[in-house]
């Protein structure tokens, strides 16, 4: 079974770029275009993995960590935050609530967050 990711994103051409390009690699991904949304779908959906932007419509990502931290359910799902903040106050918040990896999207290929997807999930999409 295709490992699940969860990509909360509000740029649709980044969503869809992404997410097709996993979808290409094997995974199947779900997609929010908000912070509520997102959490949300990560609820019910309990992704492998969640990409989070930190920012988003309503809700900010660092937020939606937050609830997700505060949640049972939630609370073992890893997430890698892909932002274009590069703020070290952001970097910082978002690895003391647990992200594991913080991405700058301007710094990495697709090859390169595919990589590190791997490394957090331990290997390929299945």
């Amino acid at each position: 079974m295709a490992k699940k990711i969860l990509f909360i994103e509000d740029d649709p051409a980044l969503q869809k770029a992404l997410g097709n390009f996993l979808r290409e690699q094997g995974y199947d991904v779900h997609a929010a275009a908000d912070g509520a949304e997102g959490l949300a779908m990560a609820a019910r959906e309990l992704p492998d993995l969640i990409l989070l932007d930190l920012i988003l419509p309503g809700m900010h990502g660092l937020e939606v960590l937050k609830a997700m931290r505060r949640d049972e359910t939630l609370q073992a799902v890893p997430v890698m935050v892909l932002t274009n903040v590069e703020s070290n106050e952001s970097i910082e918040q978002a690895i003391e609530l647990g992200a594991r990896a913080y991405l700058v999207k301007t710094s990495y290929s697709l090859d390169e967050v595919l990589s590190k997807i791997q490394g957090v999930l331990g290997g390929g999409p299945e």
